[in-house]
């Protein structure tokens, strides 16, 4: 009997619909790296990109535990002396792009390199209710009923 090895040629991607109202984001990231890399299947092989297509609406509704929302900060620096720069959690998701906060926690549970780059592109994360791809008839993952954990309580 030999290992099983999945053939780029013989991959079958399904697109998938979340909603993340109300759900925690390292929680969800981790679920969402998982499809994506493909982990769920039987067929899962390491260096092949059998992972399903990611459609996340909702994601500005996305909740942390503890005080995460206003004491969790990110730090970057600019290159110039005195440059370094930090923002809350909160200044995040109720900026511009809030889809970046939970795109980044996906893109750090994902392996670096050209097949992380080329899974990540099969997520695709939207701020309202409505997005581009019911052509694609995606089946919807109810990620709330997983595991209760997965939502905040009170």
């Amino acid at each position: 009997m030999s290992t099983f090895v999945q053939k780029p040629a013989d991959v079958e991607k399904k697109w998938v619909l979340i909603d993340a109202e109300g759900l925690v984001v390292g929680r969800l990231a981790s679920i969402i790296a998982n499809r994506l890399r493909g982990k769920h299947k039987p067929t899962f092989t390491p260096h092949v990109d059998d992972g399903d297509n990611v459609i996340v609406i909702n994601a500005d509704k996305v909740v942390y535990t503890g005080k995460k929302f206003t004491d969790k900060k990110f730090y970057w620096h600019t290159g110039y002396p005195g440059g370094i720069k930090e923002r809350t959690m909160r200044q995040i998701l109720e900026g511009r792009f809030p889809e970046r906060v939970l795109e980044k926690a996906v893109e750090r549970m994902v392996p670096r390199g050209p097949l992380g780059r080329r899974q990540m592109k099969n997520l695709k994360v939207y701020t309202g209710a409505a997005h581009p791809h019911e052509a694609q008839q995606p089946v919807v993952l109810d990620v709330a009923s997983l595991n209760a954990k997965n939502t905040k309580r009170g």
